[in-house]
């Protein structure tokens, strides 16, 4: 790198924590004032159809929120390599993306700046400057075409980030296995949609990923003693680098399932079916979502009645993610009908059926009553299979109800507590996600030639190229950090932000990556474009960023 170069990268990081600090009092300032809003029209509507009022503001709050996390974990990251050979890298990483924050903090709020508080002005006064002056060389063109260059000096090499000994063991045994398993299997899973092949399930029962949310009392890889969200963390984005639908969502069902029965279920329960479950057999699908509630738990209504010896499901469920290949769903029904218990009205099932192949199947429980599912036909995301699924007086034992007795009525609470993994487990999908799309930009921008240079020399690419970098870089660290809270028994609304923060990252780069290739990325044979369409159902599934900005992540910053 020219000396000129490495000048236009390197930027005061005390400088750019001056800017964190502003973002984040700007942020506190408009939650501030939609607070007292909200307050003041909740006098007069009441609290809930008040908050309403106020979707977009909370919505933009929600994620400047999640931007400003991601930025302190680069500015973490930077402060952390001084001195490295990754120096540049990390502070060109930072700089650029605290400045791309302050920038969407000024046209997120500041097109509506009246509706958080300020004025034009009062907005932008904190960035003056200084500051300004920095944030405009930290995202200038010079900058990013020199951050660009560098990576590609590095053949895309992101630089390192710091792991324990187990932990970069484990990440090293499932790139691996991606690599040598999974991507050789992946195109034909995408383009002919078909089931998710035994030489991964097998492959991925062998490495012992159905155990990682298990105990080890119960079989599975998780301390006794601790959790470890970390390690999962890793896992995830490893399988996901080699297929999303193949391989980066298996162990995303037994988790929640575990966490399920570890926080209600009977001794007896965790004892037969959390062994079970490290060993892979039976596979897992949850089934939530009805076709009329979406992403509003509360409002299931699938009915179970009881009756002798158990219960009988009747209703429909949609979306149940690998219900044909599982052989067991755990099923989220209504126990008490009133209309009033809403939450409090569910309780979780332990439906037992036999796996299939099929992208159709039907089945009758020995108790009587008959269950069938259908796949849904989907744009990406495949392997899996999302099925729409039927219950008709469908028998489940007394045995199978999560909790027994003492869990009737508790359903949604356990299965919040399945979810909470779910969130951050979908963020390192996002990450592993990108990963794969930039290695294939990286590598097709440096081969293919246009106008008779390497489409790599062009200073749009490279551009192009450390912006993908750079989102890239901050949620994986992101992600990271959340995991490390999580371990801590914190970070619950942490890992929704980095749920919002990494998704949406997601869709912009395998996008780019796409865009890259020009017209070889449209093409189905090309993985870019199986990326593209697989990215675009991670702001919908495990909580729709709506309601994850809107109703979780909101209300926690609004309280």
């Amino acid at each position: 790198m020219t000396t000129a170069a490495r000048a236009a990268i390197r930027i005061p990081l005390d400088t750019l924590g001056d800017a964190v600090e502003a973002l984040d009092e700007r942020l506190a300032s408009g939650l501030a004032h939609v607070r007292g809003e909200i307050k003041t029209a909740g006098e007069a509507d009441g609290p809930g159809a008040a908050a309403d009022r106020f979707q977009l503001q909370i919505y933009d709050l929600s994620f400047t929120r999640a931007e400003l996390s991601a930025a302190r974990a680069l500015l973490d990251y930077a402060r952390h390599a001084m001195g490295a050979d990754h120096e540049d890298l990390a502070v060109g990483f930072a700089g650029a993306f605290i400045a791309e924050a302050v920038a969407n903090l000024r046209l997120r709020i500041g097109a509506r700046a009246a509706d958080y508080g300020f004025t034009r002005e009062s907005l932008e006064a904190p960035f003056a400057g200084l500051i300004d002056s920095t944030l405009q060389d930290a995202n200038s063109a010079a900058a990013l075409e020199a951050l660009g260059a560098l990576l590609l000096e590095r053949d895309g090499d992101t630089g390192p980030v710091v792991l324990d000994e187990d932990k970069q063991m484990m990440r090293d045994t499932f790139r691996r296995f991606a690599e040598e398993v999974v991507m050789p299997r992946a195109g034909d899973i995408h383009r002919q949609d078909l089931m998710i092949p035994d030489a991964i399930i097998d492959g991925v029962r062998e490495l012992g990923c159905f155990g990682l949310s298990v105990p080890e009392r119960f079989g599975g890889l998780l301390p006794d003693d601790r959790e470890d969200s970390l390690g999962m963390i890793v896992a995830t984005e490893e399988l996901s680098r080699g297929s999303l639908g193949a391989a980066g969502s298996l162990i995303t069902r037994p988790e929640i399932m575990a966490r399920a029965l570890l926080e209600g279920g009977t001794d007896e329960q965790k004892g037969t079916w959390l062994p079970r479950i490290a060993a892979g057999d039976p596979l897992v699908a949850i089934s939530v979502t009805e076709p009329n509630t979406g992403s509003d738990v509360a409002a299931v209504g699938l009915k179970a009645v009881r009756v002798d010896g158990g219960w009988q499901l009747n209703g429909a469920k949609t979306w149940c993610t690998f219900a044909g290949k599982a052989g067991v769903i755990l099923v989220l029904a209504r126990t008490d009908p009133d209309p009033k218990a809403g939450h409090r009205g569910l309780s979780l099932f332990m439906v037992e059926k036999p796996s299939t192949d099929g992208h159709e199947f039907e089945f009758e429980s020995p108790g009587g009553g008959r269950m069938s599912g259908r796949a849904i036909a989907t744009v990406g995301y495949r392997g899996m299979h999302s099925f729409e699924m039927f219950y008709d007086d469908f028998f489940v034992p007394d045995s199978h109800v999560v909790g027994g007795e003492g869990g009737l009525g508790k359903g949604f609470y356990y299965q919040m507590r399945g979810f909470s993994g779910g969130r951050i487990q979908t963020a390192a999908r996002a990450t592993g996600l990108m990963q794969a799309a930039f290695e294939k930009a990286i590598a097709y921008a440096g081969d293919r030639k246009v106008f008779g240079q390497a489409v790599a020399d062009y200073p749009l690419t490279r551009i192009k190229l450390a912006r993908m970098a750079m989102q890239l870089m901050a949620a994986r660290l992101f992600s990271y950090d959340v995991g490390r809270m999580l371990d801590a028994g914190e970070g619950q609304m942490e890992a929704s932000l980095v749920k919002l923060f990494a998704c949406r990252a997601a869709e912009w780069v395998t996008r780019e990556a796409l865009q890259i290739h020009g017209g070889m990325g449209y093409a189905e044979e090309t993985d870019v474009s199986r990326y593209w369409a697989d990215a675009r159902v991670l702001s919908i599934f495990e909580g729709a960023e709506e309601t994850l900005a809107l109703k979780v992540v909101g209300r926690a910053l609004l309280a």
